[in-house]
């Protein structure tokens, strides 16, 4: 049932690849199947594997990207394939991938059962933006599971406050964000400052609010995933806002890349160089567009910054703390530039533009509603973990959990209301 329900889910949305998703469930099957029966040429097996299904992804996501940067370096003029992008090609593949790998190093964790598989990479929850899942996580759940009516409410409750981050705090904040990048020429530090908050908070709760309806929904069935935030803009350095923010993606690039190539065992000089590669590929992991990839290089030349300069010293203090808010911001602004130009356009008006004009006076105060002012107050304050203090407690009495549920209901209500009155937003994580 649960197949049938995440098939037709994704038809709903990109029926022309529900094939895509099947062939990649069926060729990470296949190659774990064949790892299981002990053969002598696994290396080869395991090439083939991964060239099927990286090269689905770099065909469908980057070869337009390809093209046209090649194009453009050397004055040709290619055509583009024009390929539309499948829903949630960048997660369900790097799914696939992760069961493929860990069968390749230990047979004794796959499967021979097709549907528990498919299962696996087709679970509609987390299907479209994640959290990714490891197989050997939820392999037993997906076997033999118990559904009880506390996990259901508990289920509802984390998806209605997943909801409730998107339409109520990311969405509200968004508004002001689109409006300022429209007029990003205007050139003004104060429209890039709030821009460059707005935008932090906004990807932050659009994004962990996912994660909470994925693992909301997911409780309802049966299946515990594991976290995909922890609170990362209370981070005192990049290397531990990476341990905290999108949490199954990090884990990913570190046991099967960062580790592979070496991670930290061949000198320091081969760690930075790891890790250079590990953040560049994480930028392109996202889109396929210059911005992503210099916001990935962004954040690898700070994680490096933190290991060979006195910038370590200050890791897990005040200044470290600020520090890494201002690393993070100023990489999300480059995250969402359309374009190269518009990006450095943003940073270098938060440093230069002091010439303030009537227009951008008028920008201010319309970007500034009460809404925005207040959902960015909110967000400020949900962000430093108030919400996991205020959960623990829920969770001892009774009476607080009684509360809480009631809260819940009235923040479905509001979502309601916004969903009848607000125009089509998509989860920002939908395009990667």
């Amino acid at each position: 049932m649960l197949i049938a329900a995440s098939l037709l889910f994704y038809s709903a949305g990109s029926l022309a690849h529900l094939p895509l998703l099947i062939a990649v469930a069926a060729v990470n099957y296949l190659a774990g199947m064949l790892f299981q029966r002990k053969l002598l040429k696994k290396k080869l097996i395991l090439i083939l594997a991964l060239i099927l299904n990286l090269g689905t992804l770099i065909t469908f996501k980057y070869l337009d990207f390809f093209t046209d940067s090649i194009n453009s370096l050397f004055g040709l003029s290619i055509p583009a394939a024009g390929l539309a992008l499948p829903i949630g090609i960048s997660f369900f593949t790097f799914q696939g991938m992760s069961y493929m790998l860990d069968v390749y190093r230990d047979r004794e964790v796959g499967t021979r059962s097709f549907w528990e598989l498919l299962l696996y990479i087709s679970f509609f929850p987390q299907l479209i933006a994640g959290p990714i899942v490891k197989y050997h996580d939820v392999a037993q759940q997906i076997r033999s599971r118990s559904v009880s009516a506390e996990d259901m409410a508990a289920g509802c409750r984390r998806f209605i406050v997943g909801l409730s981050k998107k339409l109520l705090l990311a969405d509200l904040l968004a508004v002001a964000v689109d409006a300022i990048y429209a007029e990003s020429a205007r050139g003004d530090a104060r429209l890039s400052l709030i821009a460059g908050l707005c935008y932090a908070m906004q990807i932050y709760y659009d994004f962990s609010g996912y994660s909470d309806m994925a693992i909301g929904m997911g409780k309802m069935f049966g299946f515990h995933f594991l976290e995909n935030f922890d609170h990362p803009y209370t981070a005192g350095s990049i290397r531990e806002f990476w341990r905290r923010w999108h949490i199954s993606l990090s884990s990913w690039f570190r046991e099967y890349l960062y580790i592979p190539l070496g991670g930290n065992r061949k000198g320091i000089a081969r760690t930075c160089l790891n890790v250079l590669i590990v953040f560049f590929l994480t930028g392109l992991w996202h889109g396929a567009s210059w911005t992503f990839v210099l916001w990935g290089l962004w954040h690898g030349l700070w994680s490096v910054a933190e290991r060979v300069t006195p910038l370590k010293k200050i890791s897990g203090t005040v200044f470290g703390h600020i520090g890494t808010l201002l690393v993070v911001m100023l990489g999300f602004m480059l995250f969402r530039a359309g374009s190269v130009a518009q990006a450095f356009s943003m940073i270098g008006s938060l440093f230069t533009g002091y010439g303030f004009s009537r227009d951008a006076d008028l920008l201010l105060r319309e970007v500034l509603t009460w809404k925005v002012v207040a959902a960015a107050a909110v967000g400020m304050l949900l962000a430093t973990g108030v919400q996991r203090r205020l959960t623990a407690q829920v969770e001892k009495r009774l009476p607080l959990r009684a509360a809480a549920y009631a809260g819940a209901i009235a923040l479905f209500a509001l979502c309601m209301l916004r969903l009848a009155s607000a125009s089509f937003n998509p989860f920002i994580y939908f395009q990667f």
